[in-house]
């Protein structure tokens, strides 16, 4: 796990954000498809848990990561 410290901040323009836009957004993967399959297979976490829903919803401060890398939803 990378952690909180070394996760990059993502802006987001609304107060929420679903876990699929949201790694694409932060640029953690490269489509839509990649993200329904990563997320499914349990490769993605929130805030140090595995999350298998593509539909979840990030608020500010969330902590995603996936093969290694992570992300924050800022504002």
């Amino acid at each position: 796990m990378v952690g909180v410290n070394n996760a990059i901040d993502v802006t987001i323009s609304d107060d929420v954000i679903r876990l699929g836009q949201f790694l694409k957004l932060a640029g953690l993967i490269d489509s839509g498809a990649e993200a329904k399959g990563v997320i499914a297979d349990g490769e993605v976490t929130v805030n140090g848990e595995v999350d298998t829903r593509r539909g979840r919803q990030l608020a500010v401060g969330d902590v995603v990561e996936v093969f290694g890398r992570s992300a924050r939803v800022a504002r």
